[in-house]
């Protein structure tokens, strides 16, 4: 393909994006790419080497872009190329195939109390000295000697040169020493990133999204108090809750906002945990979930960028509620939830994703798959809704690569 031809077609597929933000329906329904370790049943190799080999898995990602021709594709290096870089740091939150798990398992996250409840007003009242001295030594090993590290807020005049002297600590030399490593690392891992999203747009694919966010509610209930103390204290400590709620929706738009735009894609990759119909009441939702969220989507908006949130599992019951945004402004990526009737509800105001089922993508046969891309066609798509074709989650890892292909021949097929 020249240049010229690859120019044309990135331009048609991201439009066909622009579209269905917009609210106009394409010249045809886009189809995505998203994957994690499905790229090694593709591409017959272990998911540890995904994780440490970055060539192999750029070829393999670059051979399964070309053989599907995608409308965008995912961040595929960076779902599962993070080994080096997680080893480097000595990260705790997190096991990753070769490392806690089998060379052919899965990520699998440490759900623990990463801050205690009696921390509230600590974080509260400097997040970035409880940060320093407290939370990064506990989920990462290179950060460990900073729990000896100087207060640094007050230090002032004479009392700076005293205030400096824990710097020579040897514990704190050796973390810097290891951060420094880690760093150089995670630079290698985000070039090669870099060269593999550059690579694809310059035959012709775009990437789905330029930066990846977080629920403020997610962020405190995942990686913060865990499922079991944030359960706890929705009753216990509701007051200093909503305050930090309100604390990390800035703290989590500082970071957020400058990354989206340095990527030079609008799109903002935003997966949701704790969402879901089951995980809390109607009255909680609204009370500690939705409003944080909701303000973190319209400063996303505000600064032009394209909030993409995935609800994970089913949310069809909160439909009613999320649908209170701007319309011609985001994208929602379902997995579970109903989509026929999440497009009676949200198709005016939201473009669509999802959600072809993991158990038929894994266990089903291709004729099953392309039956059920042609009832979101025939529901969703065709009566005008701006629906983007993916998988609930993306690939699942066992999907057999005759179902992925059944998937996007269908597609090309009735919505083409």
């Amino acid at each position: 393909m020249s240049d010229d031809s690859a120019k044309t077609a990135y331009d048609q597929r991201w439009q066909r994006i622009l579209d269905c933000v917009a609210g106009k329906q394409p010249d045809r329904m886009p189809v995505a790419l998203y994957s994690t370790f499905w790229l090694a049943n593709y591409g017959g190799v272990s998911h540890k080497q995904l994780m440490y080999d970055y060539e192999t898995t750029k070829a393999i990602a670059e051979r399964a872009v070309l053989e599907f021709d995608p409308d965008v594709i995912s961040t595929l290096l960076l779902t599962v190329a993070s080994g080096r870089s997680l080893e480097a740091i000595g990260f705790k939150q997190l096991q990753w195939p070769g490392h806690g798990v089998g060379d052919n398992q899965p990520f699998q996250y440490l759900d623990r109390e990463y801050m205690k409840a009696d921390e509230y007003d600590e974080f509260l009242f400097d997040p970035t000295g409880y940060y320093l001295h407290t939370y990064l030594p506990r989920v990462a090993e290179a950060f460990e000697g900073f729990a000896e590290m100087p207060h640094l807020a007050g230090l002032y005049y004479f009392g700076l040169v005293a205030g400096i002297r824990r710097f020579s600590r040897p514990a704190i030399r050796e973390s810097f020493e290891r951060i420094v490593k880690a760093a150089e690392e995670s630079d290698r891992f985000i070039r090669h990133h870099v060269q593999f999203t550059t690579r694809m747009a310059a035959l012709g694919y775009p990437c789905t999204n330029g930066a990846t966010g977080v629920a403020p509610y997610d962020f405190i209930a995942d990686y913060f108090r865990g499922a079991t103390g944030m359960m706890k204290d929705i009753f216990r400590n509701k007051d200093k809750l909503l305050q930090l709620l309100d604390k990390v929706t800035v703290l989590l738009l500082r970071q957020l906002i400058p990354n989206a735009k340095s990527s030079g894609n609008p799109i903002v990759f935003i997966p949701i945990h704790w969402a879901p119909d089951a995980f809390m009441s109607a009255k909680h939702f609204e009370t500690f979930w939705w409003p944080s969220f909701r303000k973190l989507m319209l400063a996303l908006i505000d600064a032009d960028l394209v909030p993409m949130p995935l609800w994970e599992s089913d949310c069809t019951k909160r439909l009613e509620v999320i649908k209170d945004v701007p319309a011609g402004k985001c994208i929602y990526w379902f997995e579970r939830t109903d989509m026929v009737k999440a497009f009676e509800v949200l198709g005016d105001i939201v473009a669509l994703r999802g959600n072809l089922s993991p158990s038929l993508l894994t266990t089903g046969t291709p004729a099953e798959v392309d039956a059920a891309v042609k009832h979101l066609v025939d529901r969703v798509w065709k009566p005008g809704g701006k629906l983007i074709l993916d998988a609930a989650f993306g690939l699942p890892d066992e999907t057999p690569v005759a179902n992925v292909r059944a998937m996007f021949d269908a597609a090309r097929k009735y919505a083409g």
